[in-house]
């Protein structure tokens, strides 16, 4: 009797613990699956997934669905194609989304709040580019503007109390003047102020996009008179550096992390390297973290312009076996080290093409070392009497191997091209993008 008594008391929470998170996409057969996560201050926790079908979804919410950000991907890269949402334990959510209109939410007070919120900005701050790039002197215009800016967004802070998105809507404000201000002196206080009302310990923020959209739309989006977009960026990320000065040692990690990752990827070396160096492999050294230390040393070392990691090798002069270095070697404009493997299939497509190109080229231009990245030498010595023009390296180990690791390799075939003076100039996807570096 008592545990039937105290089933009757606990299924009325359950079912009414439990809430629905809908969604329907469109067009319908361009989404196929989603994956939901738990957005943590450190990670991603993976919660769930569901097959869309005729584009609509429907996931249950249970009470082990904690209150917070949750990051909803629906296509690849999953750092594009994604929805933030909100749950707050306490509502259904459903929205709708295509391609063109983003998310419309149906259901769920807070997300509407918030989607009203961010609507409301963006109408007034396309209002302040267009007073500014049509270069008006209507300054009362301009202090209308400012009105609506100063009450709507404490018309939006009053209506968010008690929410999760009153953290986000409170970080979010931006300088609005006291008083009449030109176009120079109010730009110089914008910049001044961005982040004053960001507390980098606020764990809801951290547990978010926020911190992370907030650094980039700062050290993408603010430049500086005078100076070059290298120099721009490396300002703009002190400026950035010291604003998060309070945070956690970890979220400041995280945060400069993604932001070298961007400018790795976007092709800016020298601000990543600057990055890494100033600040990220100090943190990732008083974390202990030598896996990141080594990746941002590598990462360094294999830079545009930087000298090439030097390694030894043993080759035939005179009829008599001789170690030389890298550094070393002599006669050449350019020098090409590709890292192949004999076992590789890849490899074995383009390496003789390589061949061959060399061949085309003035006598002396160019030498290339060839590391065979190998589990075993038989194979390898039975092929590389196919290239006699190459100087020809085993790799001992294949992925375990000094050099490889040193050149950051992770797949083969790998292409460096160094200068005269070993300096590395470019580093090319592919045969085809060899060829074409010396077509320019």
């Amino acid at each position: 009797m008592k545990r039937i008594i105290f089933l009757i008391a606990i299924i009325p929470n359950i079912f009414w613990g439990q809430h629905t998170l809908k969604g329907t996409f469109t067009p319908a057969e361009d989404f196929k699956a989603i994956l939901l996560y738990k957005i943590e201050p450190s990670k991603l926790n993976y919660i769930d997934n569901a097959s869309l079908k005729d584009g609509s979804f429907e996931m249950k919410l249970d009470t082990t669905f904690k209150p917070g950000m949750y990051k909803l991907i629906y296509a690849l890269p999953e750092n594009e194609h994604f929805i933030d949402i909100i749950y707050n334990g306490k509502e259904d959510i459903e929205f709708t989304f295509n391609l063109n209109d983003n998310v419309v939410y149906k259901s769920s007070k807070e997300n509407k709040l918030m989607a009203s919120y961010m609507h409301s900005m963006a109408m007034i701050q396309q209002s302040l580019s267009n007073f500014f790039s049509q270069q008006s002197e209507d300054y009362k215009a301009l202090e209308s503007i400012f009105k609506t800016q100063r009450e709507t967004q404490a018309n939006f802070e009053g209506a968010a109390l008690g929410t999760i998105a009153l953290h986000f809507i409170e970080a979010n404000r931006f300088y609005i003047p006291e008083k009449q201000e030109d176009v120079k002196t109010y730009m110089n206080n914008l910049e001044t102020h961005f982040f004053d009302y960001v507390d980098f310990k606020n764990e809801v923020l951290q547990s978010s996009n926020f911190l992370s959209e907030r650094m980039f739309n700062y050290i993408f989006r603010l430049s500086h008179f005078g100076l070059d977009e290298v120099s721009n960026f490396k300002k703009n990320i002190d400026v950035f550096y010291k604003a998060m000065n309070e945070a956690p040692l970890n979220i400041k990690g995280n945060l400069l992390l993604e932001l070298w990752e961007r400018m790795g990827k976007d092709g800016f070396e020298e601000v990543a390297n600057y990055i890494a160096d100033s600040y990220l492999i100090d943190i990732a050294k008083l974390q202990n973290n030598k896996e990141l230390v080594y990746k941002l040393t590598t990462f360094r070392n294999i830079s545009i312009g930087h000298k090439a990691p030097d390694f030894s090798f043993e080759i035939k002069e005179n009829n008599t076996n001789v170690i030389k270095k890298l550094s070393e070697l002599q006669g050449a404009d350019n020098y090409i080290i590709v890292f192949w493997s004999s076992t590789c299939a890849h490899c074995l497509h383009e390496v003789p093409q390589l061949h061959d190109f060399i061949k085309t080229q003035e006598k002396d231009k160019l030498k290339v070392i060839a590391i065979g990245l190998e589990g075993e030498a038989n194979n390898w010595n039975d092929t590389i009497t196919k290239f006699p023009d190459f100087i020809h390296v085993f790799g001992e180990g294949k992925w375990e191997n000094v050099i490889g690791d040193d050149y950051g390799v992770t797949a083969t075939p790998t292409y460096f091209i160094l200068n005269k003076d070993k300096e590395i100039i470019s580093r090319p996807d592919d045969i085809a993008v060899l060829k074409t570096f010396y077509e320019k």
